[in-house]
């Protein structure tokens, strides 16, 4: 058996999680200390209504982890036992980032707390920085195989699960909204909710169509250890601020210049580096390189 969810944030808008494909929404609470999703109660109880499944996730600002676990439970305390808890850990906004132990003190404070464990959601190049939590939480990885991939159908590529054996869920799209599909049953994910072991899953089998099956992704890792995916496509930037082009796929890398919204950008492959996702855009004198997508989710353009 497996599932499909997607997973929103206060920029989400209500027809993703009325996508009648989507059998589970899990939904932003907390970031860092600070910041509560003014939205959650609202994505909470829709989600419900629909009679879905239902999570939530703290954002992972890179202060203190007790602290944060601290403010997380407090927030959802009433959802406790209702809720598949989630942890995200990814680079944006997250001044921890590389840190191998902040997650697990997140996750043992949540545990210390309400007997549950998180799940955590994790690129699959970051696998390696919560691998000490393997023994006790699972992973819902993300990896895309393409920015245009806006379907429910499930491509056709290999996921690593790193220290953990195997994936409880992956999130392999991103463009339009966030799919996930999750190798478990409605009877498993109630039990990620409540106190007790890590639940078990299913060994990943994904069923491609046969249209989509049919393209294959090339792909290669430059001498930043990060991966990269080949893909020929246009982005049309649509934040008001533009975007900023730079020589290298980091937020420190040069600056070319800075394209205004409405530029059109053809790119031949993208990646998933410091919490972003980036595309490559070929230049006369070699390749410039911008951000498509942040950490919460929030593409700044659309993909052609």
């Amino acid at each position: 058996m497996v599932m499909y969810t997607v997973d929103v944030y206060s920029g989400s808008e209500d027809y993703i999680i009325r996508d009648p494909y989507a059998q589970g929404v899990i939904v932003k609470a907390t970031q860092g200390t600070g910041y509560v999703n003014p939205k959650c109660n609202h994505q909470w109880d829709l989600a419900g209504e629909l009679g879905k499944k239902r999570g939530l996730y703290h954002y992972a600002g890179g202060g203190n982890p007790v602290a944060e676990a601290q403010y997380f439970i407090n927030n959802i305390k009433n959802y406790v036992g209702q809720a598949m808890l989630v942890i995200d850990w990814e680079g944006y906004q997250n001044s921890a980032w590389g840190n191998a132990n902040w997650v697990r003190q997140f996750v043992d404070e949540v545990h210390r707390l309400t007997g549950v464990w998180c799940v955590i959601y994790v690129q699959e190049s970051a696998l390696n920085q919560v691998a000490n939590c393997a023994k006790d939480c699972a992973v819902w990885v993300a990896k895309y195989a393409s920015m245009n991939w806006n379907s429910w159908t499930v491509p056709n590529m290999n996921v690593s699960s790193g220290a953990f054996g195997s994936i409880a869920g992956w999130q392999y799209t991103g463009g339009d909204m966030d799919r996930s599909i999750w190798y478990l049953d409605a009877s498993a994910w109630d039990k990620f909710a409540k106190p007790g072991a890590k639940p078990q899953t299913e060994a990943p089998k994904p069923t491609p169509a046969p249209s989509q099956n049919s393209t294959k992704y090339d792909s290669w890792t430059d001498d930043l250890g990060v991966k990269w995916y080949k893909e020929d496509g246009k982005f049309t930037i649509t934040v008001n601020e533009g975007i900023v082009l730079r020589w290298g796929a980091t937020t420190k890398s040069a600056k070319i210049g800075v394209l205004p919204k409405g530029s059109v950008v053809k790119y031949d492959a993208f990646c998933h580096s410091g919490g972003y996702v980036w595309i490559r855009q070929p230049r006369g004198n070699g390749y410039g390189y911008l951000v498509c997508r942040d950490g919460q989710g929030n593409p700044f353009g659309t993909f052609k």
